[in-house]
């Protein structure tokens, strides 16, 4: 019996990570409530499993600009995933270890998404993470700021 033949995506690491991490979110997602199925749970599943299926989309465009504007596709929505597990966990549906767990993987997908974007040859933008010599920047704490109301100065 012969081999069915490989998509390109198919042979790119940060696919499989992808692939795998929308698994875990899945999985994650389980316990969560009920009501929350056409909410929170949906909108993580929808957005983990999109990281993937822009990787992949964009590989089977037939141009390098095309397939760039697909990772910068799937790496917002790595940040729209890790935006909503802050969310989970704030809600109560995840523990901070799950929480930071799954951030931890998103964490290690983004630079590869940055990675790829930068083997191709299109311009950098100033306005994406994907400028020429800018790596992904790593959070230093994933404790939220604690912001301190403005004192507004008299006019």
């Amino acid at each position: 019996m012969a081999r069915r033949a490989q998509f390109r995506f198919e042979k790119l690491k940060v696919w499989h990570a992808a692939r795998a991490f929308a698994r875990e979110v899945y999985g994650a997602t389980r316990s969560f409530p009920k009501d929350e199925l056409f909410g929170l749970t949906s909108q993580l599943r929808r957005a983990s499993t999109s990281i993937s299926s822009n990787i992949a989309e964009g590989s089977g465009r037939n141009s390098d600009a095309d397939y760039a504007h697909f990772l910068e596709i799937a790496y917002g929505s790595a940040m729209e995933t890790a935006s909503l597990l802050f969310i989970a966990g704030d809600a109560g549906h995840l523990t901070e270890t799950e929480r930071d767990r799954l951030l931890d993987l998103v964490a290690e997908i983004s630079p590869q998404i940055n990675a790829l974007h930068a083997a191709l040859d299109v311009p950098r933008s100033a306005k994406t993470p994907f400028r020429q010599g800018r790596g992904v920047e790593q959070p230093r704490s994933r404790e939220a700021p604690n912001p301190t109301p403005s004192r507004r100065q008299p006019l």
